[in-house]
C-alpha cells in the first residue's frame, strides 16, 4: 500500500477529496447506466476494429465499465483499489488495446461527469472542490493503468521479466501471509502474556507479595509492549512506516524484566552490573533511533 499512498501524496488526493467523491455516489448510481451508454457509443464511434470486436465478444466488458464507474466513487481508495486498476491496464493491453483508446475513454468519462456536478449540484464551492477531486482520481486512475500497460508490454518482449514478475508477485503475496500469520502470533502471545499476568497475581495472593509484585510488573511491561508491536504492524498493514524503535523497546524491556528477575534472585553482582550496562546502552540507542523517526515525521 505504500506505494499507492505515495502517488496520492504526489497527486495531493487528500481524505477530504475522498469524503466528496463518496458523497455523490448516490448521484453516481442513479445515472450510472446512462453514463456507460453513451461512453460505449462513443467508443464505438471511434471505429476500431479490435474493440468492436471486443464488445461484442464478451457483453460482460460494459458491466466492467460500470463497476469501474461506481468503484470510482466508493473507494475504497487502498490497496485492493490499486490492483484492480493495475488489472484493468494489464487486461487492455494482453487484448491488444492501445492505451491511446484508455485516455481517450477516460476523457469522455470526465467531461460526462463534470457535466454532471454543474448541472446537478448547485453549491458552486462544493462543485468546484468536486471538479479538482475528480481530475485527481481520474489522473491517478490513468498513472496506474498507463504503468501496468508499460509493465505488460515489457513482459511481452522479455522472457527475465517475466520471471522477475512472477517472482515480485509470489513475493508480494507471500509477504503478505507472513503478514497475517505475524498478526496471529502477535495476538497468540499476547493472550499467553494476559495469562501470565493474571498468574502472577494469583501467585501474589498466596505467596511472596515481593516476588509476586515484580512479576505482575514484569508481565505488564511485556504485555505492553506486544500492544505496542501489534499498533506497529497494524499501521504498517495500512500503509504506515515501519518504526524499527518498537524492536528496540522489545529488547530493552526484556532486559529490564531480566534485572528484576535477576534482583529477585540475589543473583551475582556482575549479572546485574551486566544488564544495567546493556539497559543503559539500548536506552541511548532507543532514544536516538525514535528522535530520528520523529525528525522524519516533521521533516518528510
Amino acid at each position: 500500500m505504500t506505494q499507492f499512498r505515495t502517488i496520492c501524496e504526489h497527486y495531493d488526493f487528500t481524505p477530504r477529496d475522498e469524503e466528496l467523491l463518496r458523497s455523490v455516489y448516490p448521484l453516481i448510481q442513479s445515472n450510472v447506466d446512462d453514463i456507460i451508454r453513451r461512453l460505449v457509443a462513443s467508443i464505438r464511434g471511434l471505429g476500431d476494429p479490435v474493440i468492436n470486436e471486443l464488445l461484442e465478444e464478451y457483453p460482460r466488458l460494459t458491466e466492467h465499465h460500470r463497476e469501474w464507474l461506481l468503484m470510482l466513487f466508493s473507494g475504497p481508495y487502498d490497496d485492493d483499489y490499486y490492483f484492480k486498476l493495475s488489472r484493468v491496464g494489464k487486461v487492455h493491453a494482453a487484448k491488444g488495446i492501445r492505451s491511446h483508446y484508455v485516455n481517450v475513454s477516460m476523457n469522455k468519462v470526465r467531461s460526462m461527469l463534470i457535466d454532471m456536478f454543474s448541472s446537478e449540484i448547485d453549491d458552486r464551492s462544493r462543485r468546484t472542490e468536486l471538479k479538482a477531486a475528480l481530475n485527481k482520481l481520474v489522473d491517478i486512475n490513468l498513472d496506474i493503468i498507463t504503468s501496468s500497460y508499460i509493465e505488460e508490454e515489457i513482459q511481452h518482449y522479455s522472457a527475465a521479466q517475466k520471471v522477475k514478475t512472477w517472482l515480485v508477485t509470489f513475493a508480494e503475496r507471500f509477504s503478505g501471509a507472513m503478514n497475517m500469520v505475524l498478526v496471529f502470533s502477535l495476538i497468540l502471545i499476547t493472550l499467553g502474556v494476559v495469562g501470565l499476568f493474571f498468574y502472577d497475581l494469583w501467585s501474589l495472593v498466596g505467596g511472596n507479595i515481593s516476588k509476586g509484585i515484580l512479576s505482575a510488573l514484569g508481565s505488564l511491561l511485556i504485555l505492553w509492549v506486544l500492544i505496542e508491536l501489534m499498533n506497529a504492524e497494524i499501521a504498517h498493514l495500512k500503509g504506515g512506516k515501519f518504526n524499527i524503535s518498537v524492536f528496540i523497546g522489545v529488547a530493552l524491556v526484556a532486559f529490564i524484566r531480566d534485572l528484576m528477575i535477576a534482583t529477585l534472585k540475589h543473583e551475582n553482582v556482575g549479572t546485574a552490573y551486566y544488564l544495567v550496562a546493556t539497559i543503559l546502552v539500548l536506552g541511548f540507542v532507543y532514544w536516538l533511533v525514535k528522535w530520528s523517526e520523529n525528525r522524519s515525521v516533521r521533516n518528510p
